[in-house]
Protein backbone atom coordinates (compact mmCIF):
# COMPACT_ATOMS: atom_id res chain seq x y z
CA UNK A 1 0.00 0.00 0.00
CA UNK A 2 1.50 3.58 -0.93
CA UNK A 3 1.14 5.62 2.14
CA UNK A 4 -0.92 8.15 3.08
CA UNK A 5 -0.05 11.97 1.24
CA UNK A 6 0.34 14.16 4.17
CA UNK A 7 -2.69 16.12 5.11
CA UNK A 8 -2.77 19.72 4.17
CA UNK A 9 -2.99 22.60 6.86
CA UNK A 10 -5.38 24.54 7.22
CA UNK A 11 -5.33 28.09 5.50
CA UNK A 12 -7.53 29.42 8.80
CA UNK A 13 -4.72 28.74 10.92
CA UNK A 14 -2.93 31.52 9.75
CA UNK A 15 -5.13 34.27 8.33
CA UNK A 16 -7.83 33.82 11.16
CA UNK A 17 -5.24 34.85 14.51
CA UNK A 18 -3.95 37.36 11.58
CA UNK A 19 -6.76 39.42 11.33
CA UNK A 20 -8.18 38.94 14.89
CA UNK A 21 -4.83 40.35 16.34
CA UNK A 22 -5.61 43.31 13.26
CA UNK A 23 -8.86 43.92 14.01
CA UNK A 24 -7.30 44.45 17.94
CA UNK A 25 -4.98 46.98 17.16
CA UNK A 26 -5.52 48.86 13.97
CA UNK A 27 -8.91 49.31 13.70
CA UNK A 28 -9.70 50.89 17.14
CA UNK A 29 -6.01 52.86 16.54
CA UNK A 30 -7.76 54.24 13.48
CA UNK A 31 -10.80 55.39 15.82
CA UNK A 32 -8.11 57.23 18.89
CA UNK A 33 -6.42 58.73 15.54
CA UNK A 34 -9.34 60.38 14.37
CA UNK A 35 -10.18 61.79 17.41
CA UNK A 36 -7.05 62.79 17.77
CA UNK A 37 -6.14 61.45 20.94
CA UNK A 38 -2.87 59.12 18.86
CA UNK A 39 -0.65 60.35 15.67
CA UNK A 40 -2.52 58.88 12.85
CA UNK A 41 -0.95 56.88 10.41
CA UNK A 42 -1.01 58.56 6.63
CA UNK A 43 -3.27 55.71 5.68
CA UNK A 44 -5.48 55.96 8.63
CA UNK A 45 -5.26 59.93 8.87
CA UNK A 46 -9.52 60.04 7.36
CA UNK A 47 -12.64 57.81 7.69
CA UNK A 48 -12.31 56.18 4.66
CA UNK A 49 -9.01 55.21 6.02
CA UNK A 50 -10.76 53.08 8.40
CA UNK A 51 -13.30 52.18 6.37
CA UNK A 52 -10.36 50.81 3.60
CA UNK A 53 -8.97 48.71 6.38
CA UNK A 54 -12.15 47.25 7.67
CA UNK A 55 -13.64 45.90 4.58
CA UNK A 56 -9.90 45.08 2.48
CA UNK A 57 -7.81 44.24 5.65
CA UNK A 58 -10.05 42.94 7.95
CA UNK A 59 -12.78 41.60 6.61
CA UNK A 60 -10.94 40.36 3.14
CA UNK A 61 -8.12 38.25 5.40
CA UNK A 62 -11.08 36.74 7.40
CA UNK A 63 -12.92 35.49 3.88
CA UNK A 64 -9.67 34.31 2.72
CA UNK A 65 -8.91 32.24 6.00
CA UNK A 66 -12.65 30.96 5.83
CA UNK A 67 -12.41 29.94 2.00
CA UNK A 68 -8.64 28.64 0.85
CA UNK A 69 -9.65 25.65 2.97
CA UNK A 70 -6.41 23.36 3.31
CA UNK A 71 -3.87 24.55 1.07
CA UNK A 72 0.77 24.41 1.15
CA UNK A 73 1.69 25.96 4.08
CA UNK A 74 4.34 27.69 1.32
CA UNK A 75 1.41 29.29 -0.72
CA UNK A 76 -0.88 30.44 2.33
CA UNK A 77 2.61 32.02 4.13
CA UNK A 78 3.11 33.75 0.38
CA UNK A 79 -0.33 35.30 0.41
CA UNK A 80 -0.13 35.88 4.34
CA UNK A 81 2.86 37.86 2.99
CA UNK A 82 1.26 39.55 0.60
CA UNK A 83 -1.55 41.01 2.47
CA UNK A 84 0.80 41.78 5.65
CA UNK A 85 2.47 43.71 2.85
CA UNK A 86 -0.47 45.56 1.49
CA UNK A 87 -1.51 46.63 5.18
CA UNK A 88 1.76 47.65 6.12
CA UNK A 89 1.78 49.26 2.46
CA UNK A 90 -1.40 51.11 3.04
CA UNK A 91 -1.12 52.51 6.15
CA UNK A 92 2.48 53.71 5.77
CA UNK A 93 2.09 54.80 2.50
CA UNK A 94 -1.39 55.02 0.57
CA UNK A 95 -1.37 54.55 -3.02
CA UNK A 96 2.19 53.67 -3.61
CA UNK A 97 3.30 50.85 -5.92
CA UNK A 98 4.07 48.82 -2.69
CA UNK A 99 0.45 48.84 -1.37
CA UNK A 100 -1.32 48.63 -4.90
CA UNK A 101 1.09 45.84 -6.06
CA UNK A 102 0.91 43.64 -2.65
CA UNK A 103 -2.73 44.18 -3.06
CA UNK A 104 -3.02 42.85 -6.59
CA UNK A 105 -1.06 39.83 -5.63
CA UNK A 106 -2.94 39.14 -2.87
CA UNK A 107 -6.04 39.64 -4.61
CA UNK A 108 -5.05 37.38 -7.82
CA UNK A 109 -4.03 34.53 -5.54
CA UNK A 110 -7.10 34.30 -3.08
CA UNK A 111 -9.18 34.71 -6.65
CA UNK A 112 -7.05 32.00 -8.34
CA UNK A 113 -7.27 29.35 -5.34
CA UNK A 114 -10.68 30.39 -4.48
CA UNK A 115 -12.95 30.63 -7.63
CA UNK A 116 -12.61 27.38 -9.32
CA UNK A 117 -13.73 25.69 -6.24
CA UNK A 118 -17.47 27.28 -6.53
CA UNK A 119 -17.44 27.91 -10.30
CA UNK A 120 -16.23 23.80 -10.47
CA UNK A 121 -18.16 21.94 -8.81
CA UNK A 122 -21.28 23.74 -7.73
CA UNK A 123 -24.24 22.47 -10.15
CA UNK A 124 -27.11 24.83 -9.16
CA UNK A 125 -26.72 28.68 -9.95
CA UNK A 126 -27.08 29.46 -5.98
CA UNK A 127 -23.75 27.16 -4.85
CA UNK A 128 -22.01 29.39 -7.27
CA UNK A 129 -22.57 32.73 -5.88
CA UNK A 130 -18.89 32.52 -3.84
CA UNK A 131 -17.31 32.66 -6.99
CA UNK A 132 -18.70 36.53 -8.49
CA UNK A 133 -18.81 37.63 -4.73
CA UNK A 134 -15.43 36.44 -4.18
CA UNK A 135 -13.93 37.74 -7.72
CA UNK A 136 -15.48 40.71 -7.55
CA UNK A 137 -14.49 41.81 -4.10
CA UNK A 138 -10.80 40.65 -5.19
CA UNK A 139 -11.17 43.63 -8.52
CA UNK A 140 -11.86 46.04 -5.53
CA UNK A 141 -9.53 45.29 -3.54
CA UNK A 142 -6.72 45.52 -6.15
CA UNK A 143 -8.03 48.64 -7.41
CA UNK A 144 -9.13 50.17 -3.91
CA UNK A 145 -5.41 51.89 -2.96
CA UNK A 146 -5.77 53.79 -6.83
CA UNK A 147 -9.27 54.80 -5.65
CA UNK A 148 -8.58 55.93 -2.14
CA UNK A 149 -5.74 58.06 -3.40
CA UNK A 150 -7.87 60.13 -5.74
CA UNK A 151 -10.14 60.87 -3.67
CA UNK A 152 -12.90 58.68 -4.98
CA UNK A 153 -13.18 55.71 -2.56
CA UNK A 154 -16.69 55.90 -1.31
CA UNK A 155 -18.78 54.14 -3.96
CA UNK A 156 -16.19 51.45 -4.09
CA UNK A 157 -16.44 50.87 -0.47
CA UNK A 158 -20.37 51.14 -0.91
CA UNK A 159 -19.88 48.30 -3.08
CA UNK A 160 -17.39 46.57 -1.00
CA UNK A 161 -19.57 46.08 1.74
CA UNK A 162 -22.80 45.16 0.03
CA UNK A 163 -20.83 42.46 -1.41
CA UNK A 164 -19.75 41.48 2.08
CA UNK A 165 -23.36 41.35 3.21
CA UNK A 166 -24.62 38.94 -0.03
CA UNK A 167 -21.22 36.74 1.29
CA UNK A 168 -22.99 36.63 4.50
CA UNK A 169 -26.43 35.98 3.83
CA UNK A 170 -25.33 32.74 1.80
CA UNK A 171 -22.62 31.87 3.62
CA UNK A 172 -23.47 32.64 6.93
CA UNK A 173 -27.00 30.50 6.26
CA UNK A 174 -25.03 27.57 4.83
CA UNK A 175 -23.24 27.73 8.13
CA UNK A 176 -26.42 27.74 10.34
CA UNK A 177 -29.08 25.81 8.71
CA UNK A 178 -27.10 22.69 9.00
CA UNK A 179 -25.78 23.76 12.57
CA UNK A 180 -29.36 24.16 13.80
CA UNK A 181 -30.90 21.16 12.05
CA UNK A 182 -28.40 19.09 13.84
CA UNK A 183 -28.90 20.54 17.53
CA UNK A 184 -32.52 19.96 16.60
CA UNK A 185 -31.89 16.55 16.39
CA UNK A 186 -30.12 15.69 18.93
CA UNK A 187 -33.02 16.81 21.39
CA UNK A 188 -35.44 14.75 19.58
CA UNK A 189 -36.82 17.57 17.02
CA UNK A 190 -37.31 17.83 13.35
CA UNK A 191 -36.04 21.20 11.92
CA UNK A 192 -37.53 21.13 8.39
CA UNK A 193 -36.34 24.47 7.74
CA UNK A 194 -32.49 24.13 7.22
CA UNK A 195 -31.50 26.27 3.91
CA UNK A 196 -34.62 27.08 2.87
CA UNK A 197 -33.26 27.57 -1.14
CA UNK A 198 -36.66 29.56 -2.58
CA UNK A 199 -35.79 32.52 -0.02
CA UNK A 200 -32.06 31.95 -0.56
CA UNK A 201 -32.52 32.59 -3.92
CA UNK A 202 -34.89 35.51 -3.65
CA UNK A 203 -32.85 37.00 -1.40
CA UNK A 204 -29.63 36.65 -3.88
CA UNK A 205 -31.50 38.22 -6.59
CA UNK A 206 -32.40 41.45 -4.41
CA UNK A 207 -29.09 41.50 -3.44
CA UNK A 208 -27.69 41.21 -6.88
CA UNK A 209 -30.01 43.86 -7.73
CA UNK A 210 -29.46 46.17 -5.35
CA UNK A 211 -25.38 45.77 -6.25
CA UNK A 212 -25.73 46.60 -9.44
CA UNK A 213 -28.00 49.70 -9.34
CA UNK A 214 -26.26 51.33 -6.32
CA UNK A 215 -23.29 52.83 -8.18
CA UNK A 216 -26.16 54.53 -10.66
CA UNK A 217 -26.66 58.41 -9.14
CA UNK A 218 -30.51 58.92 -10.39
CA UNK A 219 -32.75 59.63 -7.55
CA UNK A 220 -35.55 56.63 -9.21
CA UNK A 221 -32.84 54.09 -9.29
CA UNK A 222 -31.48 54.89 -5.70
CA UNK A 223 -35.00 54.51 -4.78
CA UNK A 224 -35.66 51.27 -6.25
CA UNK A 225 -32.00 50.01 -4.55
CA UNK A 226 -33.74 51.42 -1.12
CA UNK A 227 -36.51 49.23 -1.76
CA UNK A 228 -34.58 45.82 -2.68
CA UNK A 229 -32.65 46.32 0.40
CA UNK A 230 -35.66 46.64 2.49
CA UNK A 231 -37.16 43.60 0.89
CA UNK A 232 -33.48 41.32 0.79
CA UNK A 233 -33.71 42.32 4.75
CA UNK A 234 -37.48 40.75 5.07
CA UNK A 235 -36.53 37.47 3.48
CA UNK A 236 -33.24 37.16 5.62
CA UNK A 237 -35.49 38.32 8.85
CA UNK A 238 -37.96 35.60 7.81
CA UNK A 239 -34.97 32.71 7.24
CA UNK A 240 -33.83 33.49 10.25
CA UNK A 241 -37.36 33.29 12.20
CA UNK A 242 -37.84 29.90 10.47
CA UNK A 243 -34.81 28.66 12.10
CA UNK A 244 -36.64 29.08 15.46
CA UNK A 245 -33.71 30.72 17.34
CA UNK A 246 -35.62 30.53 20.91
CA UNK A 247 -34.91 26.69 21.03
CA UNK A 248 -31.57 27.16 20.84
CA UNK A 249 -30.95 28.62 24.19
CA UNK A 250 -28.69 25.64 24.69
CA UNK A 251 -26.41 26.46 22.33
CA UNK A 252 -24.02 29.29 22.86
CA UNK A 253 -22.40 28.91 19.76
CA UNK A 254 -25.14 28.79 17.55
CA UNK A 255 -26.83 32.00 19.22
CA UNK A 256 -23.44 34.37 18.31
CA UNK A 257 -24.34 32.95 14.92
CA UNK A 258 -28.13 33.80 15.06
CA UNK A 259 -27.16 37.38 16.62
CA UNK A 260 -25.34 38.29 13.66
CA UNK A 261 -27.56 36.90 11.73
CA UNK A 262 -30.30 39.25 12.94
CA UNK A 263 -27.54 41.97 12.59
CA UNK A 264 -27.55 41.34 8.88
CA UNK A 265 -31.11 42.06 8.73
CA UNK A 266 -30.92 44.93 10.88
CA UNK A 267 -28.27 46.33 8.61
CA UNK A 268 -30.14 45.87 5.35
CA UNK A 269 -33.13 47.52 7.07
CA UNK A 270 -31.43 50.29 7.66
CA UNK A 271 -29.40 50.74 4.63
CA UNK A 272 -32.47 50.43 2.32
CA UNK A 273 -34.13 53.15 5.04
CA UNK A 274 -31.35 55.17 4.12
CA UNK A 275 -31.90 55.06 0.35
CA UNK A 276 -35.67 55.89 0.83
CA UNK A 277 -35.67 57.98 3.54
CA UNK A 278 -32.52 60.89 2.97
CA UNK A 279 -32.75 62.56 6.59
CA UNK A 280 -32.06 59.01 8.10
CA UNK A 281 -28.02 58.66 8.54
CA UNK A 282 -26.41 56.25 6.20
CA UNK A 283 -23.48 55.89 8.46
CA UNK A 284 -26.06 54.02 11.11
CA UNK A 285 -26.66 51.18 8.24
CA UNK A 286 -22.65 50.84 7.64
CA UNK A 287 -22.39 50.30 10.82
CA UNK A 288 -25.29 47.75 11.47
CA UNK A 289 -23.12 45.41 8.74
CA UNK A 290 -19.76 46.30 9.35
CA UNK A 291 -19.76 46.34 12.83
CA UNK A 292 -22.93 44.13 13.86
CA UNK A 293 -22.80 41.36 11.26
CA UNK A 294 -19.55 41.50 9.73
CA UNK A 295 -18.37 41.66 13.14
CA UNK A 296 -20.59 38.90 15.17
CA UNK A 297 -20.41 36.81 12.39
CA UNK A 298 -16.95 36.33 11.89
CA UNK A 299 -16.33 36.44 15.25
CA UNK A 300 -19.10 33.04 15.19
CA UNK A 301 -17.46 31.36 12.14
CA UNK A 302 -13.68 31.78 13.51
CA UNK A 303 -13.87 30.65 16.86
CA UNK A 304 -16.49 27.89 15.94
CA UNK A 305 -14.03 26.98 13.09
CA UNK A 306 -11.39 26.69 15.50
CA UNK A 307 -13.00 24.65 18.75
CA UNK A 308 -14.48 22.10 16.28
CA UNK A 309 -11.11 21.63 14.51
CA UNK A 310 -9.34 21.36 17.59
CA UNK A 311 -11.59 19.57 19.69
CA UNK A 312 -14.90 18.57 17.93
CA UNK A 313 -17.03 20.56 19.92
CA UNK A 314 -18.15 24.26 18.96
CA UNK A 315 -18.20 24.39 22.69
CA UNK A 316 -15.21 23.44 24.64
CA UNK A 317 -14.43 26.81 25.72
CA UNK A 318 -17.79 28.71 26.55
CA UNK A 319 -15.68 31.51 27.49
CA UNK A 320 -15.42 32.77 24.20
CA UNK A 321 -19.18 33.13 23.53
CA UNK A 322 -20.33 36.37 25.72
CA UNK A 323 -17.68 38.57 24.49
CA UNK A 324 -19.72 38.90 21.25
CA UNK A 325 -22.20 40.59 23.21
CA UNK A 326 -19.52 43.20 22.86
CA UNK A 327 -19.60 43.62 19.41
CA UNK A 328 -23.27 44.09 19.53
CA UNK A 329 -22.77 47.05 22.30
CA UNK A 330 -20.33 48.37 19.88
CA UNK A 331 -22.27 48.38 16.95
CA UNK A 332 -25.49 50.06 19.31
CA UNK A 333 -23.05 52.61 20.49
CA UNK A 334 -22.44 53.58 15.95
CA UNK A 335 -25.86 53.09 15.51
CA UNK A 336 -28.04 54.62 17.92
CA UNK A 337 -26.19 57.67 18.74
CA UNK A 338 -26.35 58.42 14.40
CA UNK A 339 -30.26 57.82 14.80
CA UNK A 340 -30.77 60.02 17.33
CA UNK A 341 -28.07 62.61 16.21
CA UNK A 342 -25.73 62.77 19.48
CA UNK A 343 -22.26 63.85 19.72
CA UNK A 344 -20.72 60.88 18.41
CA UNK A 345 -16.61 60.91 20.11
CA UNK A 346 -17.63 59.20 23.40
CA UNK A 347 -19.39 56.83 21.90
CA UNK A 348 -16.53 55.81 19.01
CA UNK A 349 -14.47 55.37 22.68
CA UNK A 350 -16.91 53.23 23.86
CA UNK A 351 -17.64 50.95 20.87
CA UNK A 352 -13.65 50.94 19.76
CA UNK A 353 -12.80 49.31 23.03
CA UNK A 354 -15.75 47.11 23.23
CA UNK A 355 -14.50 45.84 20.04
CA UNK A 356 -11.11 45.49 21.53
CA UNK A 357 -11.74 43.78 23.95
CA UNK A 358 -13.99 41.46 21.85
CA UNK A 359 -11.54 40.20 19.74
CA UNK A 360 -8.77 40.36 22.36
CA UNK A 361 -10.70 37.18 23.46
CA UNK A 362 -11.14 35.70 20.19
CA UNK A 363 -7.15 36.11 19.84
CA UNK A 364 -6.84 34.31 23.36
CA UNK A 365 -8.57 31.32 21.98
CA UNK A 366 -6.97 31.06 17.85
CA UNK A 367 -3.10 31.71 19.20
CA UNK A 368 -2.83 31.65 22.81
CA UNK A 369 -4.84 28.44 23.17
CA UNK A 370 -2.78 26.36 21.10
CA UNK A 371 -0.48 25.20 23.63
CA UNK A 372 -3.84 23.29 25.03
CA UNK A 373 -3.78 19.71 24.48
CA UNK A 374 -7.10 17.70 23.36
CA UNK A 375 -8.64 16.10 26.37
CA UNK A 376 -11.62 13.56 26.62
CA UNK A 377 -12.96 16.31 29.63
CA UNK A 378 -13.06 18.89 27.27
CA UNK A 379 -16.15 18.20 25.68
Amino acid sequence: MQPRKPRLPFAHAWFFPAATLYAVLILPYSVLALLGLLPPLPGLATAAGHAHEMLFGFALAVIAGYLLGPQPLRLTLVLLGCWLLARAGFLLWPGSWLAQASAALFAAGLAWKVLPRFLGAAKKWRNQTVAPVVGSLSLLSAGAGIAFARGFAWPLFSEALLLIAVLLFFMGGRIIAPAVAGHAQSTGRRQDERVQPRLEGAGLILLALALLLNPLPWPLLERLTGALLVAASLLTAIRLLRWRPWRCGARADLLVLLLGYAWLAIGLLLLGLAALVPALPETAALHALSVGALGSLTFGVMARTRLIQRFRDANARPWIHPPVLLISLAALARVVPALLGLAQSGWLLFAAACWSLAFAALLELLWLDRGTRHRPDDH
